[in-house]
């Protein structure tokens, strides 16, 4: 596979625990009326929140963007509500709930908050699922020549589902990708990402032993050292920037930053 080479415009991230990129509190967004932001659950708002960051940055009309939404598990509360509903009273199962379910909730929230109409992706991959929506991402803005909004998140399990996710924290991650083309042609400011994906003969057990580690809190927790690295960039040109995402056990996303510097936007 060819290197695919896509700008960054823009970023979000909200993060529980020792790896925190935002201050206490929850995620909020003001993409939602009042009634839907009470309505909606805890991985919408998140998704929401950090999509609304990430747009903000880049300067970018959310209702332009193609999307693509990523999460390994989706909302565990409401499938630990759903089983359990389904086992002792399954008359009684909520609508709402349901409906909530899908795993594509955020993704239509985000569609009808912003009247975005463009076309919208949800993907799932386990543990593999921030790097899939990196790379699903950065394929569409390349070969749509039109800016993607990548949002990734997950939320803490309830107990019975702990042993299984192994997610503890709730995590977020969002950017904005744009054709290197299409920021040239503009003149817009831009870190440049480039990703190459790499088949790998056998299994590196060293390194994807340490992308499980760092993905032990949440499958999305592996993001965060690449938007760190982002974040030192902005401030630190010549700072270190290559990172590895495991897309599967024999595929790995070798992630290359170059900051590149411009007028301002």
């Amino acid at each position: 596979m060819s290197a695919l080479t896509v700008a960054v415009l823009g970023m979000g991230h909200w993060a529980e625990g020792p790896d925190v990129l935002v201050p206490d509190g929850k995620p909020q967004t003001t993409l939602l009326p009042p009634a839907e932001r009470r309505r909606a659950p805890a991985t919408v708002s998140l998704a929401l929140s950090v999509a609304e960051q990430a747009c903000h940055q880049a300067g970018v009309p959310p209702q332009c963007l193609r999307s693509v939404f990523a999460s390994a598990h989706g909302d565990l509360e409401i499938t630990d509500y759903l089983c359990r509903t389904l086992a002792e009273s399954p008359e009684h199962l909520s609508p709402t709930k349901f409906h909530h379910s899908v795993h594509n909730a955020a993704s239509g929230y985000w569609t009808i908050g912003v009247g975005n109409m463009q076309a919208s992706t949800a993907i799932s991959a386990g543990r593999h699922s921030f790097a899939q929506g990196l790379l699903e991402a950065a394929t569409q803005a390349v070969c749509e020549q039109a800016p993607v909004l990548l949002v990734a998140y997950d939320m803490p399990a309830p107990a019975p589902l702990v042993p299984i996710t192994g997610s503890t924290a709730l995590v977020g991650l969002a950017l904005v990708l744009a054709p290197q083309a299409l920021v040239a042609a503009s003149e817009a400011p831009s870190t440049l990402m480039t990703l190459s994906l790499q088949t790998a003969p056998m299994l590196d057990a060293t390194a994807d032993g340490a992308a499980v580690l760092a993905g032990r809190r949440s499958p999305m927790a592996v993001g965060l050292p690449l938007l760190k690295s982002l974040s030192a960039i902005e401030v630190h040109p010549h700072a270190p920037a290559d990172c590895c995402l495991w897309l599967s056990p024999a595929q790995a996303l070798v992630i290359g930053l170059n900051r590149k510097a411009s007028g301002p936007r």
